[in-house]
C-alpha cells in the first residue's frame, strides 16, 4: 500500500512552493483516496490521466465543435448515427477510438451541449492514456449522450471544495431563464487557479463564467449563479486496475520520480506539483523499481 501520510494537515505548514496550486497533489490524496492508493502504477494512472484530461479540454476547445441543444445536435456520419433523442451511437463498422478521436479532427461537423462535452474530454482523456487497443477493448459500443457513460470509466460526484486540475465541476444558475434551460448551468474542466473550460463558453475565469450565466436568468431574479461545492472524477484507481489487466495495454510511464529527495515533484496541464511522502518512503521507491513504472 502506498500512502501519502498526514496529507491534509500538510497544507496549513510552510512550504517552498511558490503557488499554493503546487500543493494540489496533498488535496488530490487527502480528499479523493483518503492518502492510499494500493499500487505506485495507480498514482502514476491518476497524475497521466488529469494531463490528459487538461490536454483533451484544450483540443476540443481548439476544434471547432460546436454547442447545441439535444434536439439540434450533429455529428460526422461517418463514424456515428445520430439517434432521434440527439443522442450519438458510434456505427458498428467503427472502432471507439476512431470514434472519439474524429471528434477532434473533425469538430465543426460536431454539435452538442456540455455534459456529453465533458464526457467525450474524459474519453480522449482514457484514449491518450491507455491506448488504442486497450481503449477499444474497454469501451466498445460507445454511445454520446448527456452523462450516460460507460461503466470503466466510473465517474462519480463528491461533496469537496477541494478541487484538483482534472476535475469536473459545475456552476449552478439557479434563476435561469425558462426560456433558455440550456443555461441553467456549465459543466466545466478544472485547469488550476481561476481557470477552466466549459463546452460554448471556452476557457474562461469564474467570473466570467457567472457573469455569462447570469446574463441568462429570469427577469427580476435575484440569486446569482455560483460554482457547487463538488467535483466529478473517473474511478482512476478502478480504471488503472482493469485497464492493467486488458490485452494491448501499453503501461504508464512514472508521472513521479520518487527516487530523488523530497518534496517531490510531477506536472498536471503544465503546473508543476511538490508534495513529500510520508513514512512509506523507502517501500515506494523500491515499488518504482520492481514494477518500472
Amino acid at each position: 500500500m502506498i500512502t501519502l501520510e498526514n496529507a491534509a494537515d500538510a497544507l496549513t505548514r510552510p512550504s517552498s512552493a511558490e503557488h499554493p496550486a503546487q500543493r494540489a497533489l496533498l488535496r488530490l490524496v487527502s480528499t479523493r483516496t483518503g492518502g492510499a492508493y494500493p499500487h505506485v502504477r495507480d498514482l502514476d494512472f491518476e497524475l497521466r490521466f488529469r494531463d490528459a484530461t487538461i490536454a483533451a479540454a484544450l483540443a476540443l476547445n481548439a476544434s471547432g465543435a460546436g454547442f447545441e441543444v439535444f434536439e439540434t445536435s450533429r455529428c460526422n456520419p461517418e463514424y456515428w448515427n445520430r439517434e432521434p433523442n440527439g443522442a450519438f451511437r458510434l456505427r458498428p463498422d467503427r472502432r471507439p477510438s476512431e470514434g472519439i478521436r474524429d471528434i477532434f479532427v473533425n469538430g465543426p461537423l460536431y454539435g452538442f451541449e456540455c455534459a456529453t462535452a465533458i464526457v467525450i474530454v474524459f474519453y480522449k482523456a482514457a484514449l491518450d492514456t491507455i491506448g488504442e487497443e486497450a481503449y477499444d477493448r474497454l469501451f466498445a459500443n460507445t454511445y454520446l449522450f448527456h452523462w450516460n457513460v460507460d461503466r470503466d470509466l466510473g465517474l462519480t460526484t463528491i461533496r469537496t471544495t477541494r478541487y484538483v486540475p482534472g476535475d469536473c465541476l459545475y456552476f449552478a444558475n439557479p434563476d435561469v431563464d425558462p426560456d433558455k434551460m440550456e443555461w441553467q448551468g456549465e459543466n466545466v474542466i478544472y485547469f488550476g487557479g481561476d481557470t477552466y473550460y466549459g463546452h460554448g463558453l471556452g476557457i474562461r475565469s469564474s467570473r466570467e463564467i457567472i457573469d455569462a450565466l447570469n446574463r441568462n436568468r429570469r427577469p427580476g431574479a435575484t440569486r446569482s449563479a455560483f460554482l457547487m461545492r463538488q467535483a466529478t472524477r473517473p474511478g482512476y484507481v478502478k480504471l488503472s486496475q482493469a485497464a492493467a489487466s486488458t490485452p494491448g495495454f501499453r503501461g504508464i510511464p512514472a508521472a513521479v520520480d520518487l527516487n530523488v529527495p523530497p518534496p517531490h515533484r510531477a506536472r498536471i496541464g503544465g503546473r508543476l506539483y511538490l508534495f513529500d511522502l510520508g513514512g512509506e518512503d523507502a517501500s515506494c521507491e523500491e515499488a518504482v523499481g520492481a514494477s518500472g513504472t
